[in-house]
């Protein structure tokens, strides 16, 4: 479990929140709007109205104690930044900034932050990915070159071991689950035979995958 500190509750905001505690982890809500922190007080452990541009409001929550902070603010990148460098300043171990734009990324990186979410990127680049390939179940981008991807396995690959497709050799791609019927199985040896109604989780370069998996 760790502390956390969020600040921002707007859509983005709210959504990270829950899912932070449904995690098990204890979050302090912070936000300007008196309604919106109103309506994540039955979701967070703690809300408060504050103007976290403020440093002596940032100083008074203890920002040194939380394991991470978010700055999920939408609207006003200038009071991103400004809060991202306070955050920062005050000790903050871990600071996550939301972007809207790329830009706004190199800034909030060259400002404090640790790491830069881009949601809308983010979630744009996974659609492209997920609806313009048939058999493409799921897809994580790891860095500018390679992914993980769950795909449905090829139906040449049905009934043949991972030692007769060898995509390692070929592709330098790594299987590292199969999927079926609900359960995953990561114990892959050369002699597990694929299975139809069966998905795969690969990892490699995304030239491999594409050229591999038709994806």
């Amino acid at each position: 479990m760790k502390n956390v500190l969020l600040i921002g509750l707007g859509r983005f905001g709210r959504h990270v929140a829950r899912q932070l505690v449904e995690l098990g982890h204890e979050v302090l809500a912070v936000d300007t709007d008196e309604e919106r922190v109103n309506n994540v007080l039955s979701v967070v452990n703690d809300a408060q109205i504050g103007d976290a541009t403020n440093m002596a409001f940032l100083r008074s929550i203890g920002v040194a104690n939380f394991d991470v902070c978010f700055v999920t603010i939408s609207a006003n990148f200038q009071n991103s930044l400004e809060v991202t460098s306070l955050l920062k300043d005050l000790g903050a171990k871990m600071v996550v900034s939301r972007a809207e734009r790329d830009v706004q990324e190199k800034f909030l990186l060259k400002n404090g932050a640790d790491y830069v979410v881009y949601p809308e990127k983010q979630l744009a680049l996974w659609a492209a990915y997920r609806y313009s390939a048939d058999n493409l179940l799921d897809y994580t981008k790891l860095d500018d070159s390679h992914s993980i991807v769950d795909v449905r396995i090829p139906k040449a690959w049905i009934g043949k071991t991972v030692s007769e497709v060898n995509v390692r050799k070929r592709y330098s791609l790594n299987i590292l689950a199969i999927k079926k019927n609900g359960t995953v199985t990561t114990n892959i040896t050369p002699e597990t035979i694929f299975e139809e109604n069966s998905n795969i989780l690969i990892l490699g370069g995304d030239r491999a995958l594409k050229d591999c998996l038709d994806i």
